[in-house]
């Protein structure tokens, strides 16, 4: 099934909703109506109007809402009882859901849905409206945070266009959490639609009642929001309603350069300007938006680092980590706005009347010490002027996970010309140890922008990644896989092949090396924690002089000294010293592959091995260790 949204601060979806009918008798009303559709106004009148069915939303606390005989308005028989859950209740993070009709209603003669409410508390309702029939839900109109005391009052939600609502099925819908982390009860009662003709109309907004002007190309698309009506009620009090595009009737000054459709999404198909504006009913709304379209875009260039070394951040290439916000709007000092678009089916961040703006992601925070880089591409429409520059702040929230903690650290690195230039993308990778400051990057959580001289900028493409320099203290995949014939082997430590009987991979020689065997993507895997030395005793002598080489392959990130010794009696013993750690290149995901010519172990006798020895320090992981031909 599909999934629904509507307008609240604290719930911004819904998930896949659950459904519970609750159908009455199937009344025409045929005395109240001479058109096609009912024009019954009633919703809940001490119970459910007729053919009304609830939806609780996905997500909600499912018996959260029940009919109450014991509370309501003016000593009713009923009301409609919502018990909103505490903080953390396994049962639901809230309570909410839509109550609407199987076929629609004619509402154009009435101006406002009313209802008495009253809660247990003091308290504030996120969202509370009509028009979510859990279908296009195109004629919704809400009240976000609306406030509820502990008696009885009416409530007023004005209807933004009541020509519009002709086959009208949602009814009523709602939305509220815990308060403070708390849950209360709140009840509601008489609801139903009115024509008070009381209510006056005042100024309709789009964009929130601003002007913007954004610089365009041909291909990116943008929907209008910032959606309000505000209406006069009886009591003289200013209310403003959040309304959905369909209420609107958009025009384009020059479709030649940009497009709208009804719902708001303006498409830029040519080059010059276009102001789209908009109309609730016969009254222009207040805003606008100048679209500058310069024509063509180009994309910023696809990455191709392999995903399995990336932490994206925005990318359309890579899964991303959750983010909280790519611009939180840190207010006072502040004032970065953001203009996103999307151009050609790629996401792009723009950010305007640039000083400075914030990406945070900290639930959870990234641990970047298996990488080497970040990876940004930006884009400077406007001119350079001398002296700009653009810095990239990288913070690490520290052990405690949290923002402005003591054990925070953070560094800066700054760009100047000749790396900024206008009109081009710049890819900006930048190798983590250039951010001196920052001696932890386990618990990165934010990445800072700051400009001097811009004021306008694209970024795309923001990602962290490995250029196999950095290695992951324990292996993620497992060792190569070995390609030399069985017949041509004899194996002292594989999954591939059958290794010499009897063979003892931790004898007591005294060595502080922590030896053991684990698994690594399902394949067994020599661990040495702490080496200082460790010892490998075949089960039996073993004559490798018809074979070539000595095959291991090994992993470490922090090991500086690793030698590997072939030791016949005597002992006569000899060591071949291995290059530590394993990264970068030529490793394969942090392992190293080495196959070391037995020559290179004179004058150990080839034909009596009886042992192999690893000294050096740090943690080692062995694997596919054989003699071939």
């Amino acid at each position: 099934m599909k999934t629904y949204s509507i307008y609240s601060s604290k719930k911004i979806g819904f998930a896949i909703m659950s459904l519970l009918l609750i159908l009455g008798c199937q009344n025409d009303f045929s005395d109240l109506q001479e058109a096609k559709y009912s024009v019954n106004p009633d919703v809940f009148i001490d119970t459910f109007s007729p053919g009304l069915n609830f939806a609780a939303f996905g997500g909600t606390v499912v018996t959260g809402f029940q009919v109450d005989g014991n509370v309501s308005y003016n000593k009713s028989p009923a009301s409609m009882r919502f018990d909103v859950p505490n903080v953390n209740d396994p049962e639901g993070a809230y309570v909410g859901g839509s109550y609407f009709t199987s076929v629609g209603r004619d509402l154009s003669g009435y101006d406002a849905l009313t209802f008495w409410a009253k809660s247990s508390q003091s308290s504030t309702i996120d969202v509370i409206g009509f028009g979510n029939d859990f279908g296009a839900n195109k004629y919704q109109a809400s009240i976000s945070g609306l406030a509820l005391s502990t008696v009885w009052k009416k409530y007023i939600i004005p209807i933004p266009d009541p020509s519009k609502l002709k086959i009208e099925k949602g009814m009523l819908f709602l939305s509220e959490g815990p308060e403070n982390g708390k849950g209360y009860t709140f009840w509601l009662d008489e609801v139903k639609f009115e024509k008070l003709g009381t209510v006056s109309h005042g100024q309709s907004s789009i964009l929130n009642g601003t002007d913007k002007v954004e610089t365009s190309f041909i291909g990116v698309t943008k929907t209008i929001d910032g959606l309000i009506s505000t209406f006069n009620l009886p009591n003289g009090v200013n209310q403003s309603v959040n309304v959905t595009p369909a209420y609107f009737v958009f025009t384009s000054s020059n479709p030649a350069v940009a497009t709208v459709d009804e719902l708001g999404k303006v498409t830029t198909i040519g080059s010059g300007t276009a102001v789209i504006t908009a109309k609730l009913g016969d009254v222009l709304a207040k805003g606008s938006l100048t679209i500058n379209s310069a024509g063509t875009f180009v994309n910023a260039p696809t990455p191709t680092q392999d995903a399995s070394k990336v932490i994206s951040i925005y990318t359309e290439k890579y899964p991303n980590v959750p983010v909280d916000y790519y611009n939180g709007y840190w207010a006072p000092y502040q004032t970065t706005k953001s203009a996103d678009f999307t151009v050609n089916g790629d996401n792009v961040l723009n950010y305007t009347n640039f000083n400075f703006v914030g990406i945070q992601f900290s639930a959870p925070t990234v641990d970047a010490s298996v990488t080497s880089h970040l990876h940004i591409d930006i884009f400077m429409p406007n001119a350079i002027a001398a002296g700009s520059s653009f810095k990239v702040q990288l913070v690490d929230f520290g052990a405690d996970g949290v923002a402005g903690g003591s054990d925070d650290k953070s560094s800066t690195v700054t760009f100047a010309s000749p790396t900024l230039v206008t009109k081009s993308w710049i890819g900006l990778n930048i190798p983590l140890s250039n951010f001196s400051g920052l001696t932890s990057k386990t618990h990165i959580g934010q990445i800072i922008f700051e400009g001097t001289n811009i004021t306008n900028f694209y970024a795309d493409n923001i990602y962290f990644y490995n250029d196999g320099s950095i290695i992951p203290s324990v292996p993620t995949t497992v060792a190569p896989t070995p390609t030399a014939l069985s017949a041509n082997v004899l194996s002292v430590f594989s999954d591939a092949y059958t290794n010499v009987a009897g063979t003892d991979l931790n004898p007591s020689w005294g060595q502080a090396t922590v030896a053991s065997q684990v698994l690594i993507a399902g394949n067994n895997t020599l661990k040495y924690s702490g080496l200082n030395y460790q010892g490998i005793v075949l089960g039996s002598a073993q004559n490798v002089t018809s074979k070539t080489y000595l095959h291991l392959d090994y992993y470490t990130s922090n090991s500086t000294s690793l030698k590997v010794y072939l030791i016949s009696p005597g002992p006569v013993e000899k060591p071949y010293v291995l290059t530590v750690p394993t990264g970068p290149s030529p490793s394969v995901n942090g392992w190293r592959s080495i196959d070391i010519p037995l020559t290179a172990f004179s004058p150990v006798n080839l034909s009596n091995i009886i042992q192999l020895k690893f000294d050096g320090n740090g943690n080692i992981y062995l694997d596919n260790i054989y003699f071939r031909n």
